[in-house]
């Protein structure tokens, strides 16, 4: 856990992670189709990587595509799925010349084969980048990473090769797929809603939330340096006095 930090230290946030909404509404208030959405906000993406590389950031974690989503229209899935493509094969070798390491986390095996090739290509080729790691959480969901979790270690005791005494938070914490990324500091969501949709929940634990009634097109450079300076203004106890 990481130390308590005052309201006045002035660090920025180590990982900020973003459940990025609002695509949809965005493109219907100017009487856009969805898919208009969704490639402004590809572009917010862009804008994002770029401003947490130019405040310091060390971590930037985005919901991309969650394991509910499978149950929206046909057509709109298909278009995120082509827009990931698109994204991952223009925006990867600009994302590897600024030392951003890309990885993915969620259940990629129910994607498609060449969705798949993609990702594998994108964590090969930016594996040894440590400017900024970007995690894109594809068919992501937090309970399943933790049931999967949790499932790893129940195998480990069956086969005799762990103590369910010796079962912690650090250990179940080690078996989810973020296990080498440190805690979100800071979680953003956009569009007004206020709730995490199953996102990062064991991880959040302690993280600042942010609510923006932003539609995630209009997230730009000066809302993050906005969202960063409102996280300098917290006081973090984690659970101490202040």
């Amino acid at each position: 856990m990481a130390n308590p930090r005052t309201k006045d230290d002035g660090a920025p946030p180590v990982h900020i992670a973003i459940i990025m909404d609002g695509n949809g509404r965005w493109a219907a208030a100017k009487g856009l189709p969805r898919a208009a959405g969704h490639r402004q906000g590809a572009e917010a993406v862009r804008a994002t990587v770029k401003e947490c590389i130019s405040l310091g950031i060390r971590y930037l974690t985005l919901f991309a595509f969650s394991s509910e989503n499978w149950k929206r229209p046909a057509t709109e899935v298909d278009t995120l799925m082509s827009l990931l493509r698109l994204y991952i094969r223009q925006e990867i070798k600009e994302l590897n010349r600024s030392g951003v390491r890309v990885r993915f986390i969620g259940a990629r095996e129910a994607l498609a084969d060449d969705i798949i090739r993609l990702v594998e290509h994108a964590e090969s080729t930016t594996r040894q980048n440590d400017r900024l790691t970007l995690t894109i959480a594809l068919n992501y969901g937090s309970r399943a990473e933790i049931v999967r979790g949790v499932q790893d270690l129940a195998a480990k005791v069956k086969a005799g090769d762990l103590e369910p005494a010796a079962i912690d938070e650090t250990m179940l914490a080690s078996h989810l797929a973020s296990a080498d990324l440190p805690d979100p500091d800071l979680i953003i969501r956009t569009s007004g809603e206020q709730r995490l949709s199953n996102f990062l929940l064991w991880q959040s634990a302690y993280s600042e939330l942010l609510f923006l009634d932003t539609f995630w097109p209009d997230f730009d450079q000066a809302a993050l340096g906005d969202a960063v300076r409102i996280f300098a203004g917290r006081e973090r106890r984690f659970g101490a006095r202040g």
